[in-house]
Parts: C-alpha cells; structure tokens; sequence
C-alpha cells in the first residue's frame, strides 16, 4: 500500500487546518511491521544458533525450517517451524523420553534488550517522516 497523499485542508475564519492522520498511521504501522521484520530475523538467527550449540543440528532441517511471520492485518510476529520441521516442536518442548532444548524460547528470552533496540532504532525515526518512509518496505514479510 503506498503513503496515502490525501490531506485534508480546511479553512475557517482565515485559519488553516491540515489534516494528515491517515499519513500518520501509515507510517506507524508500517515503521512497527519493519521493526518486526528485523526482529524476526534476530530470533530466527539466534533461534538456529542455539539448535547447533544444543547439537540437533546434524542434519540441519530444523534450522531450515525455522521460520517468522509479519502479519500485515494484525501488525504481528510469529517466529515458528514450516511444516517439513514439525518435529522441532518435540524438541523444542521436550517428551517424556526427550528433555526440552527451549532453543526458540531462549533466543527471544535471552535477547529482549536487544530486541527493543531494534524496535527502538527503527519507532526512533517517527519524527523524521523522510526517514521513516525510507525505512518502509511494502513487500509481505515472510523470512526463512
């Protein structure tokens, strides 16, 4: 969706308004889903570090399909395993024969200062509006 250009300008007793809210929650929608986007990948990344530190890496489908999800509707992120990597789910909770590796839980766990500066870095540039459309990129976040 490009940044809508409608503002609305009204003039009253020689005064002027602008209105621009709809450029506003643009930019802060689209700022918080990037800020998402690269957090996704922080976790997706330290999630596949931590599976080769736990040694499940051997054949290394969990790491690939470990995978986040920037929903565009609802302005949120899931970081999850495809389908081909289901089982990392046993893995990562554990079974009564397999003790838990909480790979995906530690990453996000361990790392949320770094996590909110990477959400800070990016919500930061909301009073420089020429930055912040520079930051925005319109492609649906799907990342591997």
């Amino acid at each position: 969706m490009p940044v809508p250009r409608s503002v609305t300008k009204v003039m009253k007793g020689g005064v002027k308004f602008t209105d621009s809210v709809d450029r506003c929650k643009y930019t802060l929608k689209e700022l918080s889903r990037a800020a998402l986007r690269d957090v996704g990948k922080y976790v997706v990344k330290e999630t596949r570090n931590n599976f080769k530190a736990a040694g499940i890496h051997r054949t290394g489908r969990g790491s690939k399909n470990t995978q986040y999800w920037v929903r565009k509707r609802e302005t949120d992120l899931q970081v999850g395993f495809k389908r081909g990597g289901f089982y990392m789910g046993f893995q990562e909770k554990g079974t009564s024969k397999l003790r838990p590796t909480n790979a995906l839980r530690d990453a996000a766990h361990d790392n949320i200062k770094t996590i909110r500066d990477i959400e800070g870095q990016y919500l930061s540039h909301i009073e420089d509006e020429q930055r912040a459309l520079a930051m925005i990129d319109d492609r649906e976040y799907q990342g591997d």
